[in-house]
């Protein structure tokens, strides 16, 4: 630890120096599988724990143990009112373990510990306490039906909404405890039992949150939680007979092979992927908010939000002062561990995604893009790569057509709108994108021609529990958030009653 980083908490010692096992009908037990996978602390590439690669066998007992505690009752048949009161007391413990949580977040991904405490305790909280609140707002519909036989019969008809089942929670690892609980919260607010997989780089922070489970109530078998490689433990998931929904966020990839492995058994799915998100910014845009939004939109969390601007088009009269205020912004950005909370950038989550976002770099800068570099790393064993701004990159770069997932953005000079709409537009991806301008009508003219699932004026990146979040095109299905969100883990029964 260096001079300037947050003391670790004796309860976060504690934590990593256990013998970790497989959270299954409410407790720890050992995997069948004699494999394990090692916990790196990304600031400086050494080892921080060690925690079970399952096995199919491992994974068929806890989806066992899901659906058990499902038919059973035990959760879905309680009083909403009960399991609501359940949820908000979840929430309550991850509150009084926020700094706890927080640290082993850092630890394991990364990122800041000012954005672990702002984004995976604080906005996380809000998030459980809505969805908790969603429990008892579980409503169908009384219908009006027209059925004329037998002649004088009178009919009643209604729907009811019943959970779906067992959910598998799939979660990446850029915020592992804040997406973990979009995927359990919702689950459990609707009579679901659920069988979690966090990513087996960043496990610690939702194995923590499985045994807050248990304490805040939750019956044993309800909530599960699972540890280990995609390849053999999250296919076998995914691919469960007894699996009704999937919940998955990550890459587009893996996404659809997930869904071309449910589509055999029709599993309900939820698919929040990939995001190659623009940003439009007109020459009536305030430059200082422009700057300071767009910032915060690129770097937060290294890049490393699906739904980060990482390419903006700047109408020609704007294009050489944003220029030169991204490029000094960026020369600006100090970079370090997580713990460090001067650390403007920190690491990122893997070495491996390290060299990946590299190898765009260096494509780029082998293709002759024109690149700006801020500050290199401190820590040469670390997961560093210095926050990057690209001027003009032609579209067909890979940088500029893929998803970096990185510290880099790019700025582009456009003559009018129409061909920053158009720019904008040419992607497989639709999940978010923000437009800059201080026209109001420009704001509504322009918003219904953006091909995204989220557009923002004169903000980015920025969300909230009730404003439904889900991509256009390759970006995904489905929507999370709002009050509609407990129908995706739910199933409609219309209930037709002759009298």
């Amino acid at each position: 630890m260096t001079a300037g980083t947050v003391p670790l908490l004796a309860s976060v010692q504690r934590f990593l120096g256990r013998q970790h096992g497989l959270y299954i009908n409410g407790g720890w037990r050992p995997s069948t599988s004699s494999q394990t996978l090692t916990v790196f602390n990304p600031a400086n590439g050494q080892p921080i724990a060690v925690t079970p690669d399952a096995s199919a066998e491992d994974v068929d007992q806890a989806v066992q143990s899901a659906h058990r505690a499902f038919v059973s009752g035990v959760w879905a048949r309680r009083a909403p009112a009960e399991r609501e009161r359940i949820l908000l007391r979840y929430a309550d413990l991850l509150e009084q373990h926020g700094e706890e949580l927080a640290q082993l977040e850092t630890l394991e991904q990364g990122k800041s510990i000012n954005i672990a405490r702002a984004f995976e305790v604080g906005s996380t909280l809000n998030w459980m306490r809505y969805t908790a609140g969603l429990t008892t707002k579980i409503c169908g519909r009384t219908l009006d039906v027209s059925i004329p036989v037998p002649e004088g019969a009178r009919y009643t008809a209604y729907t009811r909404k019943e959970p779906v089942g067992v959910v598998a929670g799939i979660v990446p690892w850029n915020f592992p405890l804040m997406i973990g609980m979009w995927k359990v919260m919702p689950a459990l607010a609707a009579g679901c039992s659920i069988v979690i997989k966090p990513s087996e780089i960043t496990p610690l922070t939702l194995m923590r949150m499985a045994e807050l489970a248990t304490e805040a109530g939750i019956p044993d078998g309800v909530f599960n939680l699972i540890t280990g490689s995609g390849s053999v433990c999250g296919s076998a998931l995914t691919s469960h007979p007894r699996v009704a929904k999937i919940s998955f966020t990550g890459s587009t990839a893996t996404g659809k092979h997930i869904a071309r492995s449910a589509v055999d058994r029709l599993t309900r799915l939820s698919l929040e992927l990939g995001g190659k998100n623009p940003a439009i910014v007109l020459a009536d845009a305030d430059p200082q908010q422009v700057i300071e939004g767009l910032m915060m939109g690129s770097f937060l969390n290294q890049g490393q939000v699906c739904a980060a601007s990482s390419r903006i088009y700047v109408e020609a009269p704007l294009f050489d002062r944003l220029a030169a205020d991204f490029e000094q912004a960026i020369k600006g950005l100090s970079v370090g561990p997580g713990l460090d909370p001067s650390a403007q950038i920190n690491a990122l989550a893997s070495g491996a995604h390290q060299q990946s976002v590299q190898a765009y770099l260096a494509d780029a800068r082998e293709q002759g893009a024109q690149i700006i570099s801020g500050a290199s790393a401190p820590d040469a064993n670390g997961y560093y790569v210095s926050p990057s701004l690209i001027l003009n990159p032609d579209d067909n770069l890979r940088l500029t057509r893929s998803e970096v997932f990185g510290p880099v953005l790019s700025l582009t000079r456009v003559a009018d709108v129409e061909e920053a709409l158009a720019r904008a537009n040419d992607s497989d991806y639709g999940l978010t994108a923000s437009l800059w301008t201080t026209s109001l009508k420009s704001a509504m003219d322009l918003t219904p021609r953006i091909e995204a699932g989220t557009v923002w004026v004169n903000s980015h990146t920025l969300i909230d529990a009730n404003m439904p979040f889900g991509g256009f095109k390759q970006s995904g299905t489905g929507r999370d958030f709002g009050v509609d969100w407990l129908d995706a883990f739910t199933e409609t029964k219309s209930v037709c009653i002759r009298h």
